[in-house]
């Protein structure tokens, strides 16, 4: 068993690979400890996965897993922490937006104690001004509305002890928001901040409507309170029309019959309308959720290994 795991996704990513391992392997040698690599290729269509291979033959320490097609980058973690045989596992991204310096910090916090660690940014230059604002309001939307508390700032940078990775790898659900389930499992925590660096080789397959869809399936993972809306929003609705019924019965029986108005009521119908189509509309986001979980496909498929023992998960 190896001191640590580092678990590094990749998806079109061959220009960063050398450069990676090139900072990265100096990195781990410094620690003293025994340690392994464990690159997963998610799908990849460039030439990620033959940059990996080659890079295998300098270094065997160096482990890979090339899934079947593009599961997404929480799939291809959890492939990771999966196959990890290290008394603790650190994810981070592979294209060096997250700092291989910043490994002896993290290990620091893990020997004096801490079962999970966080790598907080301190800032998000690299970001555009829109995806720093919508960042912000999403985890102050999650403080307020999830059952867990995640560090602002928090992504997949952090380490985890063995307890932590078997506590993670036994969760069954499908629809898998791995900040949230890691933050869920509770243990002991510390944080460690760093810069974001700018990205190299490559670019971000993140685009605006999948990062708000991937809110989404954090908020709806961790909080039913979405559903809860529209409770309270059918009761206020309710409430309101009744009160505008007793309105209207009273102002008939004080100065009798008048012709309601057209442009009030086709308001009305569009209001309720478009509420009932929104709830309706959440409802189906939850139901979906559902069906993913009932259908119990696996969460990801390989479709080769390299450098693992037959025993190995």
């Amino acid at each position: 068993m190896p001191d640590l795991s580092i678990i590094l996704p990749f998806h079109n990513e061959a220009d960063g690979v050398r450069e990676l391992l090139k900072r990265l392997t100096p990195v781990l040698s410094r620690l003293e400890l025994s340690y392994e690599i464990i690159a997963i290729d998610d799908g990849s269509r460039d030439a990620t996965y033959a940059a990996l291979v080659h890079a295998r033959e300098l270094d065997h320490r160096l482990k890979l897993i090339r899934m079947a097609r593009n599961f997404g980058k929480e799939a291809a973690l959890t492939c990771g922490l999966h196959a990890a045989t290290g008394k603790a596992a650190i994810t981070m991204d592979s294209d060096l937006q997250h700092p291989p310096e910043v490994l002896p910090d993290l290990v620091a916090a893990w020997q004096q104690g801490a079962d999970l660690v966080y790598a907080i940014r301190r800032n998000r230059d690299t970001d555009s001004g829109l995806r720093r604002l919508f960042s912000r309001a999403f985890y102050a939307v999650f403080r307020t509305i999830a059952e867990i508390q995640m560090p602002e700032g928090a992504g997949d940078f952090c380490l985890l002890d063995r307890k932590v990775i078997d506590a993670v790898n036994a969760l069954p659900e499908r629809n898998r928001f791995m900040k949230g389930l890691v933050s869920w499992v509770g243990f002991r925590q510390a944080t460690v901040p760093f810069n974001v660096e700018p990205r190299v080789g490559g670019h971000s397959s993140w685009n605006f409507f999948r990062l708000i869809r991937f809110a989404f399936d954090g908020l709806s993972a961790f909080s039913t309170l979405p559903l809860r809306i529209w409770t309270w929003g059918g009761a206020a609705v309710s409430l309101f029309a009744l009160g505008y019924g007793v309105y209207l019965t009273l102002r008939t029986l004080m100065y009798g019959i008048d012709v309601p108005g057209y442009a009030s009521m086709m308001v009305g119908i569009l209001f309720l309308g478009g509420v009932q189509l929104l709830s309706l509309g959440m409802i189906g986001e939850y139901l979906a959720r559902v069906f993913t979980e009932v259908k119990a496909r696996p969460i990801y498929l390989v479709a080769e290994k390299v450098g693992f023992s037959e025993e190995a998960p």
